[in-house]
């Protein structure tokens, strides 16, 4: 059962590698991070506490990927609105 989580897990590890490219400290913050949590959890042999820890994974995923639409738009809230108020 843990084999068929492991194409799950290295799949995670790789889309969350990918989205920390952007990461606002940097991407080496962020991989070192990433690494240290993955690591942490090697040894984990549980099936039903790999997949709890992989939707954990996927929330993460989900913030990152909200965190940086905030960010392009107010990127293209301030590049096509003026800050002026009345």
């Amino acid at each position: 059962m843990a084999n068929s989580l492991r194409g799950e897990v290295i799949k995670l590890y790789k889309n969350l590698l990918y989205l920390g490219r952007d990461y606002p400290k940097g991407a080496d913050y962020f991989r070192s991070r990433l690494k240290a949590a993955f690591l942490k959890n090697k040894d984990e042999t549980d099936p039903e506490k790999i997949k709890q820890l992989i939707a954990r994974g996927e929330f993460v995923v989900k913030e990152l990927e909200a965190l940086y639409f905030l960010r392009k738009y107010r990127a293209m809230k301030q590049r096509y609105y003026s800050d002026d108020k009345p």
